[in-house]
């Protein structure tokens, strides 16, 4: 049997299996809100058949007595069993019998694994993770809040215009595509000044906001990362599954004039400036990426604890270089008053110490109130020949085992 997707009609007649939309797979051509609700709802099943004549037939018969919806089905080489097939079937946990179904496919099977966005009721699945770049697609319009909807209490909620940029750059998000060159903003001029007074007292022009597209390419130059536009925040887990592929989901929209220096949620000040300079450094990238990987397929508890580590460090950081405080975190960087208190006198400063019960959870209160550091750059030294050589054989051995680490995650 050929490593290929399979054609179901050559199993059962009147299958209810969904066609592609008009603009090709997987919903590209639903609305917004069926595409996101398919993708929520969307289990995987992963299963090696026992050796039987019709094996494969009767276990899609299965789905059917069951009036399950499938999406899509695939043969490839099993990754567990020598000179052996395993199929993976993806379905439509909203119609039909779906646990029955389970049982009978487990029965018939040497091994079945479940792969499930919808994992917190089922505990034998495994959260859902992207196995490749483009599968990023799925999840990057399952934003918590914001995007074109504002709170009552955000400073542009009365703002029919501001309401209107929002969306406008909400779609931009939401119907952007993997691969895709991210499409060029021209803002406003009311929008560019509210960039200048943000960033007048920093060496940033004050004239043009970059473009995404523009920053991106020079990010891939520099260490493989890119950006990605989102339309407002993603969970914790949404958003660390795109670091594992050097995939940062970065805002367009710029918070409202009338408030240019505090912002209730993530805006282009805060990734252009905060985050995306981080990313042209190497190891920094590399530290992404590998937290990045660590989150895929974890357990909840896993991943606060990743977010959690990323919020004390590449969110509001400060570290120790040549015995003189600097801030790394993106939400200092990008905001000038919380820099100048930050580096003063003021804060009560502490260690890092993920152990403690204080950093296992991400604080409510502003970090305004405390603000943590932890030492992570390095002193630069002059290095001997061999020290060189050193640290070159330990990079190669890391990148190797950061390669084989996603190997056995894919």
């Amino acid at each position: 049997m050929d490593s290929t997707a399979l054609d179901l009609k050559s199993y059962f007649n009147g299958s209810r299996m969904k066609k592609d939309g008009p603009n090709g797979k997987n919903g590209e051509g639903n609305s917004r809100k069926e595409s996101v609700e398919r993708n929520l709802h969307t289990m995987v099943m992963l299963f090696s058949l026992k050796e039987e004549v019709g094996a494969l037939a009767e276990a899609l018969r299965v789905f059917k007595d069951h009036k399950i919806n499938l999406y899509h089905i695939e043969s490839r080489s099993s990754k567990r069993l020598e000179d052996s097939y395993e199929f993976l079937v993806e379905c439509d946990t909203r119609a039909g019998n779906i646990n029955d179904a389970m049982e009978e496919i487990r029965a018939k099977s040497i091994y079945m694994t479940v792969i499930s966005r919808d994992h917190k009721d089922n505990t034998e699945a495994v959260p859902w993770f992207p196995g490749k770049i483009k599968e990023l697609d799925r999840f990057a319009n399952h934003i918590l809040s914001y995007g074109s909807e504002l709170d009552c209490d955000h400073p542009g909620f009365k703002d029919q215009k501001y309401r209107e940029r929002r969306k406008y750059f909400a779609d931009i998000a939401y119907f952007y595509k993997h691969g895709e060159p991210i499409p060029r903003v021209e803002y406003t001029e009311e929008e560019t000044k509210t960039w200048g007074t943000v960033f007048k007292e920093i060496a940033v022009t004050e004239d043009n906001i970059p473009q995404l597209e523009d920053v991106s390419n020079f990010l891939k130059d520099c260490t493989g990362f890119i950006l990605r536009p989102v339309a407002g925040l993603l969970s914790s887990r949404d958003f660390l599954a795109g670091l594992a592929f050097r995939v940062f989901h970065s805002t367009q929209y710029i918070r409202h004039p009338s408030k240019p220096f505090y912002t209730p949620e993530p805006d282009v000040c805060h990734e252009l400036l905060g985050h995306a300079p981080l990313f042209a450094d190497p190891s920094f990238a590399k530290f992404s990426q590998e937290i990045g990987l660590a989150s895929l397929g974890a357990p909840d508890e896993y991943i606060e604890k990743l977010a959690t580590c990323y919020w004390f460090t590449v969110e509001f950081g400060l570290c120790k270089q040549n015995g003189k405080m600097k801030a790394y975190g993106a939400g200092l960087l990008s905001s000038f008053g919380e820099l100048e208190y930050c580096l003063s006198d003021k804060p009560e400063i502490r260690d890092f110490e993920p152990e403690k019960p204080e950093f296992r959870s991400i604080p409510s209160q502003s970090t305004s109130q405390s603000t943590i550091w932890l030492k992570v750059l390095k002193t630069h030294k002059e290095k001997s020949g061999n020290s060189r050589l050193e640290e070159l054989a330990k990079d190669i051995h890391s990148e190797m085992e950061l390669l084989m680490d996603a190997l056995r995650k894919i």
